[in-house]
């Protein structure tokens, strides 16, 4: 029972995110700490790339936490803050980026892969199709009837 448990308790503890940040980033006002958690999960790592920088242990992600917290002791708004680091470092670094004509490939990119992988496997599966219902109606020649008969009478 208590193996269970404590299997139970690890395999919940992989859910949860892995916060990489310090303590020693941590901000003493609590409104400008929530502030910056906020912001810092909205920015991807650059390093790590599918990870907030929130959630990531690389060296860059802790120099972007420390420069978020930074701009917001300096009295920059959550937005400013935003400005200030995609100015930097391009809309690349925000995990949900902004839809305009520098960014439209990340959003309608899936989808066109989806609807010409959609479109493959239709025109795929319908040549197979022709290819088989082809071979059904083509005729026999006199001679592929007489070998094929004498191979059916061989089976009885």
């Amino acid at each position: 029972m208590k193996r269970l448990l404590l299997a139970a308790l690890l395999a919940l503890s992989t859910l949860s995110p892995a916060l990489a940040v310090q303590p020693d980033e941590v901000l003493q006002d609590p409104a400008l700490e929530s502030r910056a958690r906020t912001i810092s999960q909205e920015l991807r790592c650059l390093v790590c790339q599918n990870q907030s920088i929130d959630d990531s242990n690389a060296p860059l992600a802790r120099d972007l936490r420390v420069l978020v917290r930074d701009r917001l002791k300096a009295g920059d708004s959550d937005d400013k803050v935003m400005e200030y680091v995609t100015d930097r470092y391009g809309d690349y670094v925000l995990l949900r980026p902004p839809f305009k004509a520098t960014t439209l490939v990340l959003w309608i990119g899936p989808f066109a892969v989806l609807l010409l992988g959609a479109a493959g496997t239709f025109l795929f599966l319908r040549g197979r199709r022709g290819v088989a219902a082809g071979a059904d109606t083509a005729p026999l020649s006199a001679d592929e009837r007489r070998r094929l008969d004498a191979l059916l009478r061989k089976d009885d």
